[in-house]
């Protein structure tokens, strides 16, 4: 019998995602373990293999398609005997489903221009479920739309092609149950398409203003937009700020990298390892909140931020108080690149005990990040320069110098312990044999 092709879930928070590409057409035939389409998440676009065999019968969902929720149908696999009826079977009866399942959508009818003008424009930050979920505005002389707002009744694939199409909904006679619209409507609509509507305030450029350009968002910048607000507004930052001499540090660096004919160690990668080894020594610091509970974890996975096309990702170095400086380097190389490939597995960039953000390839000198819940720490890490500073002598000399920020949320750790750690990963820095002991 026909196999459903559902929107698979790649990680366990995925709600959505983008149906990016099909690399099979109509027709083909499709063995198991093939690449079937590209899906891009909230943190990287992954390839999705086929788990079955058979002919690609119909697909639902064309690619491109925003927002696809999980478990939603994006195309049929036909076996052995079965024709495209089977899988155009499939689809209408999904599209036709009792409305009891699908909410209601509600079209409002726009406000006028002096209700438009008085509300302004105002930038809200809301979850990804309910972004692009804003009701589109339709034209004020459609006759579907008579009353304040009226109720349309009608499938997630009728309201696709409806809008590939350029058909208002609302003007649409539905035939399916209780009148709801279905694809075959739509197909069969002879009304007049929609013109072409102006944009609305925020794609308007008024008089004076700037040439501008506005960037659709993807999931990831979404997701972080989303993160990163909640994370602010609802977890209590403190910021414990210390500077590391790298002075011995950048001697041992440049005697190690002289004995390796390739992969050489860069200064992040002793960060990285002082981290992991000071987590190992202050277990307290290495923890995430969990409302009911306060989580301490065994061993240090250690997030580092890589900057990518359109967002930010935090592959993860599992274990990194056990790894030897060569073994941190080659794992955060790879990380790295395939972050920047989109490559990644979910378990490559999903957890972790705690984030190391470095700016100081970009000459930031000081700076402080906002955490990663549930991670309860996030340490910020700038350039190292040289600066002027007083010996033990009381004499002026030049150091090469760190400055290092630890973001902390307080409700899992306290200051004493925020400043223990950094005392430990000071030390570390500071004295780098430590880390080979």
């Amino acid at each position: 019998m026909a196999i459903e092709i559902l929107m698979p879930a790649l990680s366990p928070t995925m709600t959505e995602g983008n149906l990016i590409k099909w690399h099979k057409a109509e027709g083909d035939i499709v063995s198991a373990g093939e690449v079937i389409a590209e899906i891009e998440t909230d943190k990287a676009t992954m390839e999705v293999e086929a788990v079955d065999e058979g002919k690609l019968g119909k697909i639902a969902v064309a690619e491109g398609t925003q927002s696809v929720k999980v478990n939603q149908l994006i195309a049929v696999l036909l076996e052995d005997g079965e024709d495209v009826g089977a899988a155009e079977e499939i689809i209408a009866a999904i599209s036709g489903a009792a409305p009891a399942a699908v909410a209601p959508e509600v079209i409002p009818t726009p406000p006028s221009a002096a209700a438009q003008s008085s509300q302004g424009m105002a930038a809200v930050v809301q979850p990804a479920s309910q972004l692009n979920t804003a009701p589109q505005l339709t034209l004020a002389s459609s006759p579907a739309l008579s009353e304040p707002q009226q109720r349309v009744f009608a499938s997630p694939l009728a309201k696709r092609i409806a809008k590939e199409k350029g058909i208002e909904i609302a003007s649409i006679q539905g035939s399916g149950p209780n009148g709801r619209v279905i694809k075959a409507d739509v197909e069969n609509f002879q009304g007049t398409e929609l013109a072409a509507a102006p944009q609305t305030a925020p794609g308007l450029r008024t008089e004076g203003e700037p040439a501008f350009t506005d960037i659709p968002l993807n999931n990831m910048r979404k997701v972080i937009a989303q993160r990163l607000t909640e994370s602010k507004q609802q977890v209590p930052h403190f910021y414990l700020t210390i500077d590391c001499c790298l002075d011995t540090l950048m001697v041992a660096r440049k005697e190690i990298n002289a004995s390796l004919e390739e992969g050489k160690i860069s200064v992040n990668d002793f960060i990285v390892k002082a981290v992991a080894m000071a987590l190992h020594k202050v277990p307290a610091a290495n923890t995430a909140w969990l409302g009911e509970a306060l989580r301490q974890y065994h061993s240090s996975d250690v997030c580092v931020a890589v900057a990518i096309d359109g967002g930010l990702i935090t592959p993860i170095v599992r274990d990194a108080e056990h790894k030897s400086l060569s073994q941190i380097s080659a794992e955060v190389k790879s990380l790295a690149a395939r972050a920047k490939a989109g490559e990644l597995k979910p378990e490559e960039f999903q957890g972790g005990t705690f984030t190391v953000s470095n700016l100081g390839m970009y000459g930031i000198r000081e700076f402080s990040a906002i955490l990663n819940p549930p991670q309860a720490c996030i340490l910020a890490v700038g350039k190292g320069e040289k600066r002027a500073v007083i010996s033990d002598k009381g004499e002026v000399t030049a150091a090469t110098m760190m400055t290092c920020t630890l973001s902390v949320d307080h409700r899992a750790v306290d200051g004493a312990v925020g400043s223990e750690f950094l005392a430990v990963f000071k030390e570390f820095i500071e004295s780098p044999v430590l880390m080979l002991v």
